[in-house]
């Protein structure tokens, strides 16, 4: 670098840090909730904890690596939030979320499907409702009617299907 070139101040970045953190936390409930769980490896030493601690040792490395990268400065600089497309999509959820149980799957998640889209540009709530209510309801059919699990059914499934 030359004496004419003006040097750069890295500074750390505290979003990362708390985004280490958060791993951090994930990671480390993941290994107390593994540690409760029966170890049945039997003869092989694998069993149902195994996997939960190997992905719970992999989140404790990435968040070790976040911090060092935060610390140097080493994440790009990000674009400013567009905040009204995130509102829509935790609209959609909560209105999933709420509708679930009372106007069933179909319903619920196709108000999720109009809202998401919203949120992706496209602003026709009348075309986009009703499109989604069909692959939701598609959906359902699929896991409710040939895998036999067991999907919140409302009117519309109830209309279609009685025995449901």
């Amino acid at each position: 670098m030359s004496a004419t070139e003006p040097q750069q101040q890295r500074r750390r970045d505290t979003a990362a840090l708390i985004v280490a953190a958060g791993l951090a936390v994930v990671a480390g409930v993941m290994l107390w909730d593994s540690a409760r769980l029966a170890d049945l490896g039997g003869y092989s030493g694998v069993g149902p904890a195994s996997v939960p601690r190997v992905v719970a040792y992999g989140l404790l490395g990435l968040s070790v690596w976040t911090v060092f990268a935060a610390l140097k400065g080493d994440f790009p600089e990000r674009p400013k939030q567009n905040v009204p497309p995130v509102l829509w999509i935790v609209a959609g959820l909560a209105a999933q979320l709420t509708l679930l149980h009372v106007a069933g799957f179909s319903i619920s998640t196709g108000i999720l499907f109009a809202f998401t889209a919203r949120a992706f540009g496209k602003r026709n709530l009348a075309m986009t409702i009703p499109l989604g209510i069909v692959f939701a309801f598609a959906v359902w059919a699929v896991f409710s009617q040939l895998l036999m699990l067991h999907l919140p059914a409302g009117p519309l499934e109830h209309l279609l299907f009685p025995g449901a």
